[in-house]
């Protein structure tokens, strides 16, 4: 059967050349979102805080309630994304496949 829809993507960019196959790609990708994810949480943790303390120093309880959120919706966040990279180290211990991790 001929490949109608097939592209190269090594042939694409020198970006994707680097890459051997496709899960190496998003292996990268998935690596860098925890990352990411780690980062905007501490940032939302911050500018909650900030925004707590701004609101109790001008008795501004809409602005306290907006701090408690955000500061709230990061730790979830966190949780999720730590929970979810345990649950791939679990995966790769169980079956032995390295999956967030170069082979």
């Amino acid at each position: 059967m001929e490949r109608v829809l097939a592209l190269n993507l090594q042939s694409t960019s020198p970006t994707f050349a680097t890459f051997a196959t496709f899960g190496d790609l998003v292996n990268v990708i998935v690596r860098n979102a925890y990352v990411l994810a780690g980062v905007i949480s501490f940032l939302l943790l911050v500018f909650g805080g900030f925004s707590i303390i701004m609101g109790a120093g001008s008795s501004d309880t809409k602005q306290i309630e907006k701090g408690k959120q955000a500061m709230t919706g990061a730790v979830i966040g966190l949780i999720i994304v730590v929970t979810s990279f345990w649950i791939v180290q679990i995966i790769e211990k169980v079956t032995g496949v390295p999956l967030l991790t170069p082979p």
